[in-house]
């Protein structure tokens, strides 16, 4: 499945990565649906992409269900999970309803919503993109975050041995400029944060090779590598990451 083949969806789209990826996909003939929780901004990428807003909350049954009614109205083939949440700082400080906010726009609602679109996608012999983090291998200070996002991550993996006609990609960005990182309280100096458009050129060329994961940059699936292969050594460097 090619991004110029299919109708699309991105999530998340009203900012960073997710506002990124509708850009590039703009000037297409398929449709594009685009999604998220703040009216101007999104409405702002849809003028701008030629997409098709719904602005909802995807924690929310009635959200998801916003977005699914359009893509049956539209089509969809190409679904982005770029929309999600985070929080920094020692779990010990974290309380019930951030640790919820967390799993639900992070874990939850790709889960459901991918889910609901399921059907529509198996159909198309289309492709599912989550957008994940590089915090799925463990990152201190972030345990809620790399919790949902290494869920995430397996969720794909069993979605790709299950269904071997719908391509499944997991993007794994390290810190990314975007409102997103500075809600997140990132303050560190290394990695130094990639450009939105960087992790959006590097998802559609997943796409389009039918690649299960792609870490952006590249340099840290290294990380990745070390964690499976050598865990003691991963343990004694992650806290210089």
């Amino acid at each position: 499945m090619t991004p110029d083949g299919a109708p699309a969806l991105v999530t998340g789209a009203s900012s960073g990565i997710g506002a990124a990826i509708a850009h590039r996909l703009a000037g297409r003939s398929a449709p594009l649906v685009v999604t998220g929780r703040d009216a101007g901004r999104l409405n702002a990428v849809a003028a701008a992409t030629g997409a098709h807003p719904v602005v909802g909350d995807l924690t929310t049954t009635a959200g998801r269900a916003a977005v699914v009614s359009a893509c049956d109205e539209h089509g969809v083939g190409l679904v982005v999970h770029a929309a999600g949440i985070g929080a920094a700082g020692p779990f010990s400080g974290v309380d019930e309803a951030e640790v919820d906010a967390v799993l639900a726009a992070d874990l939850v609602a790709p889960v459901q919503l991918t889910r609901a679109l399921w059907p529509a996608v198996r159909r198309a012999r289309g492709h599912v993109v989550f957008v994940a983090s590089i915090a799925a291998i463990g990152v201190a200070g972030e345990a809620t975050y790399s919790a949902a996002k290494a869920a995430l991550r397996t969720f794909a993996d069993a979605l790709r041995l299950e269904e071997p006609a719908v391509g499944v990609t997991t993007v794994l960005p390290g810190a990314v400029d975007t409102p997103f990182l500075a809600r997140r309280g990132y303050d560190r100096s290394f990695p130094r944060p990639v450009p939105a458009d960087r992790v959006a050129a590097a998802t559609l060329r997943a796409v389009e090779r039918d690649r299960a994961e792609v870490f952006v940059p590249r340099w840290l699936q290294v990380a990745s590598v070390v964690q499976g292969a050598a865990p003691g050594v991963f343990r004694r460097c992650a806290p210089r990451l």
